[in-house]
């Protein structure tokens, strides 16, 4: 963790972050060294700008960053364009917020070097001073760990790899787990087994469950899409659609990064966390176009494309997760192409017909800087996923065009009748910038997490 749990250093490099308001008072009483540093790169406190002033050595005296109107996560772009050393905030706005400022840090100090020889210099450290609320952490290092789930590659992140690391979990923190697999799986989640069972024995699918928490508080259940590498099936992905399909496991990723921070706060909710990890592979037994599967509610599939498995999977979890009748659900899921059309890469969409839980998670977003975005589950467009020869299919007729809302319909079949919300991530950055790498990212459960701290602490 590339933070400093020690009172500030005073030999610390000290960072100053300031909103452009009060960039002119501060210039004004700031050496003239820094004024004309300022002055040459054009500083004005804008939002990611940074100001590095060097002494007569060549050693990197003072750092002055611009937070623009934006809050603590900001920091989060700072240590990418610092050097290695330990620093220390000495000033910032009235309303900065201690505890997101270091875990913005944390989060932007995060690299995937497990499969390099040199990892090149250390992060930068921030030094924390006494009295700071390590609460973060527990934050920082779940999203940590869904990352590197997400960045390592399939053969090494298989089905049995997910669930060595819930049975971890689990462990660490007094938690039930279940897995099912092999004919009870076939038994009980026939949708689950129709979409792995392609995969080579090493690779077999499963449902992975895990129970953790009192039984006298609410349960929360947590659903989270496992597949561990999409080929698409027999609708074969190109080759561009197939390179990253190591991160399609983002949603169990997710789920259990989720599981990580309720743990380890001990939030006081009950707590069941449902992934189905498969593998989408290409065989001679695998599903085929036009194939009718059978699923744990009783209804019937028709696989209209093989590359729309994800739903499938989340089919059979979200049944599991209403035959528990959750006081919430939530379930996580990269699942559609359709929501980066309507929203990029950094907004994540969710459904809900929960007005109240929809508000709560907006203003969570909001103050943990964790971007959500609200999408209509619009029933007109349900038809679409009528079959003629099934209760319904996994692809929606081409009219309706909105593929992910017919998906968030395609899931309400199965889903709880209580509060639920899906969110349909992309756990990814496309391209790099500091703080942000190329590579896994983690998305939605900043704000899941302070939704339920909100709700249940």
């Amino acid at each position: 963790m590339p933070l400093a749990k020690t009172a500030a250093d005073q030999r610390a490099i000290p960072i100053s972050l300031l909103r452009p308001a009060a960039w002119a008072q501060f210039a004004r009483t700031a050496p003239a060294r820094l004024r004309n540093t300022a002055a040459t790169v054009q500083f004005s406190a804008k939002a990611g700008q940074c100001l590095c002033l060097w002494d007569s050595q060549g050693r990197l005296e003072r750092v002055v960053y611009g937070l623009g109107e934006t809050g603590a996560m900001s920091v989060r772009g700072l240590p990418g364009r610092l050097p290695a050393g330990e620093y220390r905030i000495v000033e910032a706005p009235a309303d900065f917020d201690d505890g997101q400022g270091a875990l913005a840090w944390a989060l932007g100090t995060y690299r995937f070097d497990r499969y390099k020889r040199e990892s090149g210099e250390p992060p930068p450290r921030l030094a924390a001073g006494d009295g700071d609320d390590a609460a973060w952490t527990a934050v920082a290092k779940a999203c940590a760990m869904a990352r590197d789930m997400v960045n390592a590659p399939a053969n090494d992140m298989g089905p049995s790899d997910i669930e060595t690391i819930a049975a971890g979990l689990a462990k660490a923190h007094g938690a039930a787990l279940s897995v099912t697999r092999g004919a009870a799986l076939i038994e009980g989640y026939p949708a689950v087994h129709a979409v792995g069972r392609a995969a080579t024995s090493k690779r077999a699918p499963r449902m992975i469950e895990m129970s953790w928490g009192k039984t006298n508080h609410p349960l929360i259940a947590v659903v989270g899409k496992g597949v561990v590498f999409d080929t698409g099936g027999l609708d074969l992905k190109p080759s561009a659609g197939m390179r990253w399909m190591k991160k399609d496991m983002g949603g169990a990723a997710h789920a259990l990064a989720l599981a990580q921070m309720i743990m380890a706060s001990a939030l006081p909710v009950r707590l069941c966390v449902l992934a189905p990890v498969v593998e989408n592979a290409v065989a001679g037994d695998a599903m085929r176009p036009g194939d009718i599967l059978a699923s744990r509610k009783g209804l019937s599939i028709e696989v209209g494309n093989t590359d729309a498995e994800g739903r499938l999977v989340l089919a059979d979890a979200l049944t599991r997760a209403a035959e528990l009748e959750p006081a919430l659900t939530i379930d996580l899921a990269t699942l559609t192409g359709a929501a980066r059309v309507a929203l990029g890469p950094d907004v994540v969409p969710f459904y809900t017909d929960d007005d109240g839980l929809a508000e709560d998670l907006a203003a969570a977003s909001r103050a943990v800087e964790d971007p959500l975005w609200r999408m209509p589950m619009w029933a007109g467009y349900d038809p679409a996923l009528d079959s003629d020869v099934a209760d319904l299919k996994n692809d929606p007729d081409p009219w309706s065009q909105a593929g992910s809302v017919t998906a968030a319909l395609f899931l309400k079949r199965f889903a709880p009748t209580g509060p639920w919300a899906h969110f349909d991530i992309f756990a990814w950055n496309a391209r790099a910038r500091p703080g942000w790498p190329q590579g896994a990212e983690a998305q939605a459960i900043r704000a899941v997490f302070a939704m339920l701290k909100a709700r249940y602490r």
